[in-house]
């Protein structure tokens, strides 16, 4: 088995969805996809991202960052820059 068939096998899968046709044409004019695939996979990928920043967010409110009483973003520099 060649590596594109493994690839294949392994990471893309065939989905047959039924969706509006005023939203695939939205779809493809926002993400400009080469077609109908390109464009749908482009608009999954940045949603998944802004899904995860979003969780990110709620995870901070919940919980703030809380830096530690010697952080001294000087000292951080100089040890950056060396």
């Amino acid at each position: 088995m060649t590596n594109t068939k493994w690839y294949r096998i392994c990471y893309r899968m065939k989905v047959t969805a039924i969706l509006p046709d005023d939203l695939i044409s939205e779809v493809q004019k926002y993400t400009e996809g080469k077609n109908i695939t390109d464009s749908l996979q482009k608009a999954l990928s940045e949603w998944v991202k802004l899904a995860k920043v979003k969780k990110l967010n709620e995870k901070l409110r919940k919980q703030p960052l809380h830096f530690s009483n010697e952080f001294n973003a000087e000292k951080i520099r100089r040890m950056n820059r060396t």
